[in-house]
């Protein structure tokens, strides 16, 4: 339902509000389809990931993704996986805020945050499971290796110590 071209480009003539919304859609239907859903020993873990993920949000930065890929005529699947990933990014960032050490927050839009529910260490591992996702998001774009490689150093210098993690 999302996998086209023609799709995508057909909410051009969109609102945008119902830009957005339909764009929110979008990445809530790719992120429930790319996350992994593991079971097992790896099961708490993946789950804990999808609750940081899945937890709703404005999805800002993807709107960012899709529009900039509006004004590039960037292929669909490269938009949604740099979607994914600046969202993947962002979400672990989150996590790690929250965490006693840091902010030691215990909800995050409403809900318990993700230390609270899963527990510090899990919390912790799914943050860290989530940045090198984004990264493996990045390699899946289908785009040129050049077009990769300056979204990963991109996407890697942003949420550094140069970046996000350095405030």
């Amino acid at each position: 339902r999302w996998s086209s071209d023609e799709a995508y480009q057909a909410l051009s003539t969109l609102s945008f509000h119902d830009w957005a919304e339909a764009l929110r859609g979008r990445f809530e239907f790719n992120a429930d389809a790319a996350l992994p859903k593991g079971e097992g020993p790896l099961g708490l873990l993946c789950e804990a990931m999808r609750y940081a993920v899945m937890g709703g949000g404005k999805r800002v930065r993807a709107l960012l993704v899709y529009g900039a890929g509006a004004l590039t005529a960037a292929p669909a699947k490269a938009l949604d996986e740099a979607a994914l990933a600046v969202e993947y990014v962002h979400a672990y960032s989150l996590v790690h805020d929250d965490l006693p050490c840091m902010d030691n927050d215990t909800l995050r839009r409403g809900k318990p945050t993700a230390h609270v529910r899963f527990g510090v260490a899990e919390a912790m591992l799914a943050g860290d499971s989530l940045q090198p996702e984004a990264f493996e998001r990045l390699l899946s774009t289908g785009l040129p290796a050049a077009q990769i490689n300056a979204l990963t150093l991109a996407l890697a210098r942003a949420s550094g110590a140069r970046g996000m993690c350095g405030g």
